[in-house]
């Protein structure tokens, strides 16, 4: 089977990202042709297709002039180099199926177009709530929101919910507006919801309740860490960006009295801030900022850890994190908010707080290292999840299913 994965960045940024690579690894392995389409990107590694894909646009921070902003839009809400592009790559590369994960704004809907004209299955894969939330976190002011849920898109602009930005939310408001109106995501067959909670939430908002379909990521198993691995440290990885909560970790850091040394791996906009937060509370010795990590890096860290954490102040979908943590048999302290109760057992493999609590957060991670033995109990209750749950083989069989579904709904 030929794969065509579409994202809009190609290396790895997220969860969406880490996602993509490692399903695309697992795909090849078992015998299928992978390529890929995506925007230019200078962080990209190497891709066959790369002279098609449709030039580097940086939203982040938005654009200052009004030309600019005004491009900026008109790609956002349809991309015709994408789209181009789209359809050089489909001619040549001829895939069985198309899928699809975070396309909005840098590549647009418009490559669903020569996707239908080729008739070529598509399915998509939701890694946040862009559908049906404008700003894709159900954020307002960093609360926990859901005042556009079922089409009420002028909320985020009453509510100026894109960075306090009156323009930015506008323009993102009526960009789904546009695409809700016009129902641009008609040609994708199925829509993939690795948690129960991003289903409920898809369904609620009338996005295609009929193609929802819920199939859980997979970690690769990889190796139990040595009891001996473990370390007085907490790993948070992930984009530095308020929705993620690093700051409420920080916090907590700061007020441990057991000796602990937090490793925070990523990049994002809120790096500098949070620097600045970590030196500010007498945490700074505590905290080391190491930016982006590849995958090795990323495992032999984990597998260092006395926990990961999550301390997010929004709906998590299924953060591939937790299962990659679960993968190398190290416990989870997260947020009780969106897809992750799903994934941590409270007490048995890890622990749930409640959002924006420092103070809940400190006692659990207390809990932790105080408690080597009780880490190692949780640590083997998370990998054996890992194994039974999230193997690989039962998402590939799942995934192929879902494609195939695809392939009878064109």
């Amino acid at each position: 089977m030929r794969i065509l994965h579409v994202n809009k960045y190609l290396y790895r940024r997220g969860g969406a990202e880490s996602y993509m690579e490692a399903v695309a690894a697992l795909q090849r392995a078992a015998g299928h042709e992978v390529a890929f389409f995506g925007m230019d990107h200078p962080d990209n590694e190497p891709q066959v297709y790369e002279r098609h894909f449709p030039a580097y646009l940086e939203l982040e921070p938005a654009p200052t002039s009004a030309v600019d902003k005004v491009a900026g839009f008109g790609r956002m809400v349809w991309s015709t180099s994408a789209r181009r592009g789209m359809d050089a790559v489909l001619a040549d590369f001829q895939p069985d199926v198309a899928h699809l994960h975070n396309t909005y704004h840098h590549l647009s809907p418009s490559i669903l177009g020569p996707l239908a004209r080729r008739r070529t299955p598509t399915v998509m894969t939701l890694h946040d709530y862009k559908l049906a939330c404008p700003t894709y976190r159900f954020l307002d002011k960093g609360e926990v929101c859901q005042a556009c849920l079922g089409g009420h898109f002028t909320q985020a602009v009453r509510r100026r919910c894109k960075d306090g930005s009156l323009g930015s939310s506008a323009a993102m408001a009526a960009e789904l507006a546009i695409h809700t109106a016009l129902r641009a995501y008609r040609n994708v067959q199925v829509f993939i919801c690795p948690s129960r909670f991003m289903a409920g939430r898809m369904g609620a908002a009338g996005v295609f309740p009929d193609r929802l379909r819920w199939l859980p990521h997979f970690v690769s198993p990889g190796s139990e860490r040595a009891e001996a691995d473990a370390s007085e440290t907490v790993v948070f990885a992930g984009r530095l960006s308020p929705e993620k909560g690093v700051d409420t970790l920080i916090e907590a850091v700061g007020r441990l009295q057991t000796p602990v040394r937090l490793e925070v791996a990523g990049e994002g906009p809120d790096r500098d801030r949070l620097a600045e937060m970590a030196a500010r509370t007498g945490a700074g010795e505590r905290v080391r900022f190491l930016g982006r990590l590849d995958s090795d890096a990323m495992e032999a860290l984990i597998g260092e850890a006395t926990a990961v954490v999550l301390p997010s102040r929004w709906y998590e979908n299924q953060p591939m994190i937790v299962l990659e943590a679960f993968a190398r048999g190290v416990p989870v302290v997260a947020t009780d908010l969106g897809g992750t109760p799903e994934l941590i057992r409270h007490g048995v493999d890890g622990f749930l707080v409640a959002p924006d609590d420092p103070d809940g957060l400190a006692s659990a991670l207390q809990t932790l290292l105080e408690d080597p033995a009780r880490v190692r109990t949780m640590g083997k209750a998370a990998r054996e999840r890992a194994l039974t749950d999230f193997a690989p083989d039962i998402h590939l069989a799942r995934l192929d299913g879902a494609y195939a579904e695809a392939a009878s709904r064109v």
